[in-house]
């Protein structure tokens, strides 16, 4: 019973809906027959961080991957002169070895698998990765990359598909997980509506085709899992914010990709997406300091960050169970995790817009999150707080504004990485119907190895819908 995971990546729910299917007669066909679904991704809602729950089951930032850049406080697993990781470039390799070693992967489970562009690789045998990143894959890339073409990216979707479907006629592995990548990078450079990214969706509806026809051919459709997916949403920009200038501007030595070493730096600004950032304050501490005991030195900081236009959600770690949320127009609330039940506590407002206190199980919580601005936030608060490796301060933008002003190869018309639901909210499109409405991307891996007879590790934060 082969389980088959295609990744349109960046693509957003409305893709999936209505007239947008019309020009997608295979993705129209698995919906009929089939289930669409809009599910939650995890924050920060950006391409690396938001594979693990695909491929681990997990939430990214308690097994060590709090967004796509990050400062190691630490000084254990980034080296000098920066202390820093990005995997926007070279050091994408060191992925799989910032995750937590006892969480297991689908690979390392599931060892007749086969993958395409997956950041994720540990447990994935060398022939089995498709687009792994080999020095003149590795210099490809940069060059699309870099060169700001989107059209480039399509091609590397188009070969990725051909590639897929052949060795899963001639294979037939287990599990099957293709990213296509061309639809996040024609949404970052002309919009999330632009015709490219229409062109891009096509490239995924023609794998789905071909993968069906073979397996209707070869006799065995009918035992197939076929689930498409994305792992982010996107909505426009109109105004970028330099946010390591406006740290900086106060007076901090502040360090900032790409140019993340410096002499002393007093604060590291690493920006996901580009519509959240982690902030870092005191470097010199190898141990994490928590707010309120911060706010001594670094609230006139926090203030001044909050009044910025850029700024919808500011989070402040308190404690590994505890976080404060701030609003600069709706106010502040408590977000707490003691075991599995979680507590959103309203202040001096109401900053994610509940309407009301908040105590329950996670699938509560997400429950009373489903239909407001920011789809499961309690948990994804809760939980990328908690992260040793997360930022002092959290920041997440506001619709229309991302924090990344300057080094991009191209400006980004489009941008993800916040909690708002137009970058959480994602589409799972399955060929079946499921047995219970799926929630969360992490109910992709549970649902996989149920559909395998594999068991699921201990520790998971999803559920099967198979």
């Amino acid at each position: 019973m082969p389980v088959v995971v295609l990744v349109a990546d960046g693509a957003r729910p409305d893709a999936f809906e209505g007239a947008s299917l019309d020009a997608l007669p295979a993705l129209r066909r698995l919906r009929d027959e089939g289930s669409l679904h809009r599910v939650s991704s995890v924050f920060p809602s950006v391409t690396g961080p938001a594979y693990t729950p695909f491929l681990m089951g997990r939430f990214p930032g308690p097994i060590g991957i709090p967004g796509l850049r990050w400062y190691d406080r630490t000084r254990e697993a980034c080296g000098w002169p920066d202390y820093a990781r990005s995997y926007v470039g070279h050091q994408m390799r060191r992925f799989d070895d910032d995750l937590d070693p006892r969480a297991p992967t689908i690979f390392e489970l599931v060892p007749n698998s086969l993958a395409a562009l997956s950041v994720v690789t540990r447990g994935l045998p060398a022939s089995h990765r498709i687009g792994a990143l080999t020095p003149s894959v590795a210099l490809r890339a940069t060059l699309t990359h870099f060169r700001g073409l989107a059209e480039r990216w399509l091609d590397v979707d188009r070969e990725t598909a051909d590639v897929i479907v052949q060795r899963m006629r001639e294979e037939r592995p287990d599990f099957v997980f293709a990213a296509f990548t061309g639809v996040d990078k024609a949404s970052h450079a002309r919009g999330h509506d632009d015709p490219l990214v229409h062109v891009a969706m096509r490239i995924v509806d023609d794998a789905t085709a071909r993968l069906r026809a073979d397996a209707e051919q070869g006799g065995w459709w009918d035992e197939t899992h076929l689930w498409i997916v994305s792992d982010h949403g996107h909505s426009a920009v109109h105004t970028h914010e330099d946010l390591a200038a406006v740290v900086g501007a106060t007076g901090l030595r502040t360090v900032a990709h790409p140019w993340s070493a410096g002499i002393a730096p007093d604060a590291a600004v690493m920006v996901s997406g580009n519509a959240m950032a982690h902030l870092y304050l005191e470097l010199e501490q190898c141990e994490r300091p928590w707010w309120p005991a911060l706010s001594e030195r670094h609230g006139g900081l926090a203030d001044a960050l909050l009044a910025r236009e850029a700024v919808d959600l500011m989070l402040l770690p308190m404690c590994g169970a505890r976080c404060a949320v701030r609003s600069a127009r709706r106010g502040s609330a408590i977000v707490e995790r003691k075991g599995t039940t979680y507590r959103y506590r309203r202040e001096s407002g109401d900053p994610l817009g509940v309407g009301a206190d908040v105590t329950g199980s996670a699938d509560e919580a997400f429950d009373a999150m489903r239909a407001g601005d920011y789809p499961d936030a309690i948990v994804q608060i809760a939980t990328l707080a908690a992260s040793s490796r997360a930022g002092d301060i959290i920041l997440s933008a506001a619709p229309g504004w991302d924090f990344r002003a300057r080094y991009e190869p191209i400006p980004h018309r489009s941008a993800h990485g916040a909690l708002h639901r137009d970058h959480m909210l994602v589409p799972l499109l399955t060929n079946r119907p499921p047995a219970r409405a799926p929630r969360r991307t992490t109910d992709v891996f549970a649902s996989a190895l149920e559909a395998l007879g594999v068991a699921p590790p201990k520790q998971v934060d999803g559920a099967s819908f198979v």
